[in-house]
């Protein structure tokens, strides 16, 4: 692992006020999803990517970290399990079913959601509150906060964070 010693996203996130300007929002998840993408080429879902988990290098390089809940699948296995942080875990995650890399794609996108509202799009006060949330998806964008997005950022966040299990109200 390199060294980080500068900081992490949710370290980022408390000190620039909470949320990003769109552009170095696109540029962090750029980054994030180039390390996604070259994990899950070597076979690996990192199960808990969340802003804690995201590392800036003496460059200010996104580095990916924590691969303690993470799964090697071989040859297109799925991996089961419930595991992650609470506003950052898959909906598939949470249905106890397998599921495969897609599970982090939600997760940055929920930390996509959180560098440009400042909070995250599923909330509640515990999290089975958070996790009903989740399972509703129920994803809204308030106009006082996102009027200064752009409806691409918002399109891209609504495909990251949607799911075809959830849209069927959750059959098989």
């Amino acid at each position: 692992m390199d060294l980080c010693p500068n900081s992490d996203l949710h370290a980022l996130i408390l000190a620039n006020g909470c949320t990003f300007a769109e552009n170095e929002a696109r540029s962090i998840l750029a980054q994030l999803m180039t390390a996604v993408s070259h994990f899950h080429r070597k076979g690996v879902i990192h199960r808990d990517i969340k802003p804690d988990n995201v590392l800036f290098d003496s460059w200010n390089s996104v580095k990916l970290a924590d691969f303690g809940s993470a799964e090697e699948v071989v040859g297109g296995e799925a991996a089961t399990g419930i595991v992650g942080t609470s506003y950052y875990v898959a909906p598939e995650v949470l249905s106890g079913w397998e599921y495969g890399e897609k599970v982090d794609v939600w997760s940055a996108g929920v930390v996509l959601y959180i560098m440009l509202a400042g909070f995250p799009p599923f909330y509640g006060e515990t999290a089975v509150e958070i996790f009903d949330a989740m399972l509703r998806a129920n994803l809204r964008f308030p106009p006082r906060v996102f009027q200064s997005v752009s409806s691409k950022a918002k399109d891209l966040m609504r495909r990251m964070l949607w799911h075809p299990w959830m849209a069927s109200g959750g059959g098989t």
